[in-house]
């Protein structure tokens, strides 16, 4: 996605530019460019919300998820599931001021865990996980 919409949309420009200076324009292929183009410019900044759109009703009937942080690694519980990352897997950590998101290796960011801060204690926890977190992973 990171390429090919850039591509696509570079494609697009020069096609609309070639039929607007063509000895007769093809007034059917310019809208047809001009409408790729714009599926090319729209498409990359809505994949994110209709993933988060598919995930979150499936999130939802689990119910409440619980997150236990420990030596281990970090294990997610739910109604019906529990999932376990190890410290090998995850070797990267971002904080934002809502989250901690732990990451995996690999370049693309498909492995990832969220740790939302609304759900410590107090301010203090947030910094003991901080802590422990350094002490595991490396922080981007």
């Amino acid at each position: 996605m990171r390429w090919l919409m850039p591509l696509t949309l570079g494609l697009v420009t020069l096609a609309i530019v070639l039929k607007l200076i063509s000895p007769e324009p093809d007034t059917r292929g310019i809208v047809l460019m001009v409408w790729l183009g714009l599926t090319a410019a729209v498409v990359p900044a809505l994949v994110p919300w209709l993933g988060a759109r598919q995930m979150f009703p499936m999130l939802e009937r689990q119910g409440e998820f619980r997150a236990r942080v420990d030596d281990e690694g970090v294990r997610f519980t739910s109604r019906d599931s529990e999932v376990v990352n190890r410290w090998q897997m995850l070797s990267r950590y971002v904080e934002t001021p809502t989250l901690f998101v732990l990451l995996t290796a690999d370049k693309g960011g498909v492995g990832f865990a969220a740790l939302p801060k609304r759900a410590l204690a107090g301010p203090g926890d947030v910094d003991r996980l901080r802590t422990f977190l350094d002490a595991r992973l490396t922080r981007i």
